[in-house]
């Protein structure tokens, strides 16, 4: 009793060390856009400089909209630009509260206010009061000032600020804030966030062994508890039980009593299979989830639809000859809806399709992405799609704004249209797209799409405390592996660029796109493939999470990624300042847990103890996992593996209970991501052991 007092004692104690993160986003323009590179902007009113949200033309509308103020005052008309020009504030989504409610100005840093910021400089000027002093008693046409009040509800009659508010106070009280932990303020100048306390490099990653079979998917079950969906890329999903971190038990799974097996419907192969697994929103009560998953039209009658090779995006599949065997759009990327029977206690599924929510032809045997997620604050389905194979995205699908190649997409599976309506807006199943999607700006964009320019995205995932933080990897070429932030409708490059670098393509039968054309958002983390010490010497990054979990206290907040093949450790993500979409990254070496409930460890010193990484994942404790070809791990506390961390509580642990080794299940392919169907395919050796083909150098 007392030793279990104490326990809580301390993780309590850990608990309260850890930072108290209030949610926040990165740089975005009003537009809920990623800022772009003011070189290429050609602002000539608004001197911004760096990142900026504004565009030429922008910059000569706000002059237009200075001019119509008509403020013979220097003073006041000299402070109302820097306040027009705020909309080219890299933070200007933020200083005008898009998310929340549109405002006419951005919120104007007010010191009357109490501020308790570690987001802004120390010093916040008092910029409301002194607006008010300069420009309370002139008149202003079309003033943004006029009326934006949720007291009043006429504006005043006259041109001066006065006219409608009686006093500073009144005034900043309507339109002044302050800069804190969720928000930032305008004090006449580009907004700058203060430096994080402490990023310092964690010493290392810890992890346990939990069990032996490898998967592709984890998706926790929205009930609360430690029960995990998990699926592997060959086609079937267990529901598992995770258990407790210091228990010294393994992975609740049976391996012989799938939840669902579809195997019979997907085509497996080293980049073909069940690639994606997303439980609705709404699950606990309708039980619809949904599967994405390649399929092969020869051996499945239902394994068919439009060819992505088609003439609305200038492409020929009869141009096109076979791949690894395979014709052109033989093999489809499908997702499927199914429902499981929430009234018992498993969930029960229900075998048999319900309903068909896309289904697209694939030109090649290669980059097909295929990770589906639900938006946590809109509900959306999200689906990654890569560039549909072959060196260098020889048809530019990536890049081609009609093309879902490249892409990814975001859907609407709650509203479903009528066949007439799948058909008449040309529809690749049954879904309807979002009001909010790109297109409703560019219209020659695809209305699915919700970003471009990706080579292959392989695992995505939103922050648990920061929703607005969607982050992809996306597997490079020749050189680079990057880690993107995914905002609407940004384009992030490729085939123009590899990561940050011009990228020449040996072959354009679909043509090109020029550097000049596009406003690429290039990535905030990621590494050449020069950096990595593989013995296999290739490189295919795996997109991670932000740790969120209390076990490492020094991993908190940080980004984790890795590369297929494992060499050198874990990449860990330190953003500084926060919330400023600014990263450093730098690779640690990971270990095993000395009290693993699995033995982790390799007879073959080459090979990485936990063998290619496929994905990660995490559940409702908020613990990350690593899902290996050599079976599944659970990041733990960096002590476990002798590694120091300062702000870690260590405590005794009992030994574990000896539990024997689950015996390992069926062999998987590794799911390469990165080389296409000019490559060897790799092969498994069971019992840990994987030996993986020399690929040619692209």
């Amino acid at each position: 009793m007392i030793g279990s007092l104490a326990m809580k004692m301390v993780l309590l104690s850990l608990l309260f060390s850890l930072p108290v993160h209030c949610s926040a986003s990165y740089p975005l323009c009003t537009d809920l856009r990623a800022p772009f590179n003011a070189h290429n902007a050609g602002l000539a009113f608004c001197q911004y400089n760096g990142s900026v949200c504004c565009d030429s033309a922008q910059d000569l509308q706000l002059q237009k909209q200075f001019k119509a103020m008509n403020v013979s005052d220097p003073g006041c008309a000299s402070l109302l630009k820097l306040v027009l020009c705020a909309r080219c504030d890299p933070l200007s989504g933020e200083l005008y509260r898009v998310e929340h409610a549109p405002r006419t100005v951005p919120v104007l840093c007010n010191s009357s206010v109490s501020a308790n910021s570690t987001r802004s400089q120390l010093y916040i000027l008092d910029f409301c009061s002194n607006l008010w002093d300069q420009c309370h008693n002139k008149s202003i046409s079309n003033s943004p000032f006029a009326f934006e009040s949720k007291a009043k509800t006429t504006a005043g009659s006259g041109n001066r600020i006065s006219d409608s508010w009686s006093s500073a106070a009144e005034f900043c009280n309507e339109f002044g804030g302050t800069s804190d932990n969720a928000s930032v303020c305008f004090s006449g100048g580009p907004v700058k966030l203060a430096g994080a306390e402490n990023s310092s490099t964690p010493s290392g990653v810890c992890v346990e062994k939990l069990g032996n079979g490898s998967y592709l998917n984890m998706v926790a079950h929205p009930d609360g508890s430690n029960r995990v969906f998990l699926s592997d890329q060959p086609g079937k999903i267990w529901l598992a039980m995770i258990p407790e971190q210091g228990s010294g038990e393994i992975l609740g799974i049976h391996e012989s009593s799938p939840f669902l097996d579809l195997t019979d419907e997907v085509h497996f192969e080293s980049e073909l299979g069940m690639m994606g697994l997303a439980l609705h929103p709404n699950y606990q009560n309708n039980g619809r989830f949904f599967v994405s998953f390649n399929c092969d039209k020869v051996k499945w009658p239902e394994c068919s639809g439009r060819c992505s090779c088609n003439s609305d995006v200038g492409c020929d599949p009869s141009k096109i000859g076979p791949d690894n065997g395979a014709n052109p759009c033989q093999y489809h990327s499908v997702i499927s809806e199914f429902t499981a029977n929430q009234s018992s206690p498993s969930g029960t599924v229900i075998p048999k399709e319900v309903r068909r929510i896309f289904t697209m032809g694939l030109p090649f045997t290669a980059h097909h992405g295929g990770q589906i997620l639900f938006g946590p604050k809109d509900g959306y389905l999200y689906f990654m799609m890569g560039d549909g194979g072959s060196i260098g995205d020889p048809y530019n699908f990536s890049q081609n704004r009609k093309s879902l190649l490249g892409k990814i997409m975001r859907l609407d599976v709650d509203n479903l249209p009528n066949s007439t309506m799948i058909s008449e807006s040309g529809l690749w199943g049954n879904y309807s797209v979002p009001e909010d999607n790109p297109f409703s700006i560019d219209k020659e964009l695809a209305g699915e799409v919700w970003a471009l320019g990706f080579r292959n995205p392989w695992r995505c995932s939103f922050d648990l405390e920061r929703p607005s933080y969607f982050l992809c990897a996306d597997v490079g070429q020749d050189l680079y592996e990057e880690v993107n932030i995914v905002t609407k409708g940004g384009n992030y490059g490729w085939r123009v660029y590899e990561g940050p670098i011009l990228y020449h393509p040996p072959q354009s039968a679909g043509g090109s796109t020029s550097a000049s054309s596009i406003k690429p958002i290039f990535p905030v983390m990621g590494y050449n493939h020069s950096q990595l010490q593989n013995p296999q010497g290739s490189a295919s990054i795996t997109g991670g999470y932000f740790y969120r979990s209390t076990e490492d206290p020094c991993l908190y907040g940080r980004y984790l990624y890795a590369d297929l093949y494992g060499g050198g450790g874990i990449w860990v993500g330190t953003e500084n300042p926060e919330n400023s979409g600014n990263f450093t990254s730098a690779q640690v070496p990971y270990g095993c847990a000395n009290d693993s409930p699995i033995q982790c460890g390799t007879e073959d010193e080459s090979l990485s103890v936990l063998g290619a990484i496929f994905s990660f994942g995490q559940d409702n404790s908020k613990d990350t996992f690593v899902l290996a070809s050599s079976g599944l791990y659970r990041i733990v506390s960096p002590s476990r593996c002798n590694f120091a961390c300062s702000k870690e509580t260590v405590t005794p642990r009992s030994p574990p209970v000896s539990t024997p080794s689950p015996s390992p299940s069926t062999s998987i392919a590794t799911p390469w991501r990165h080389r296409g169907p000019e490559f060897s395919l790799l092969s498994l050796i069971i019992s840990y052991i994987f030996l993986f083909c020399m690929s040619c150098n692209l």
